[in-house]
Order: C-alpha cells, then sequence, then structure tokens
C-alpha cells in the first residue's frame, strides 16, 4: 500500500541520496562505519508558514536537490523507504543545475 505524505506548514520530507562507493587508500569502509549523507531530494513541500498574518511560501520545490545539517530532522520509513523531514530552515543550500543556472536559476 502506498501512502501519499503532504508536509505541514513549512517541513520539508527529503529523500537522503546515497554517496558513491569510495574507497581510500585501497580499503573498503563497511555500511556501519559510513556517515549519513547530507544531500538529499525533495520528495514533498508544505504550504508555508504564517509570519505577522502573512503567508510566507517555502522557497524549494518537489525534485530540487538540496544540502541539510549532519543532525537535523526527523528521520522515518516511508513506503519502504528511509525519508527524513526537516524545517525549511534546516536547510543549508540547494543545488543548481549548470542547464538551470543558465536558464536564470529557477
Amino acid at each position: 500500500m502506498t501512502v501519499q505524505v503532504t508536509p505541514l506548514l513549512d517541513r520539508v520530507l527529503i529523500k537522503r541520496l546515497e554517496e558513491k562507493e569510495s574507497l581510500r587508500g585501497g580499503i573498503i569502509i563497511p555500511d556501519t562505519a559510513k556517515e549519513k549523507p547530507q544531500e538529499g531530494e525533495v520528495l514533498a513541500v508544505g504550504a508555508g508558514r504564517l509570519e505577522k498574518g502573512r503567508h510566507i511560501p517555502v522557497e524549494v520545490k518537489v525534485g530540487d536537490h538540496i544540502l541539510f545539517g549532519k543532525y537535523m530532522g526527523s528521520d522515518i520509513r516511508l513506503n519502504d523507504q528511509d525519508c527524513l523531514i526537516l524545517r525549511e530552515d534546516e536547510i543549508l543550500a540547494r543545488f543548481i543545475s549548470p542547464a538551470r543556472a543558465a536558464a536564470g536559476g529557477k
């Protein structure tokens, strides 16, 4: 059964992007010793927040690749996939592809 999730307020649902397998000096690092990636793809976005009676929409949108803090958000399991829900202010940066930058960054 597939569950649809819509985050509330200024929260964002993301899927962590897996780091590529890398060898350091020929030593294979086991999965248990690897750090969780700090990059993710936005899966769903809340409607935004109210500030002094004004609606402020979330700046990221579905499909954006983002960078977030190491210990931010709440881990959840959704449709057999590990996801993370975090507030918009916990997002550190949004990656812009060269094609999007040439088109004006939107």
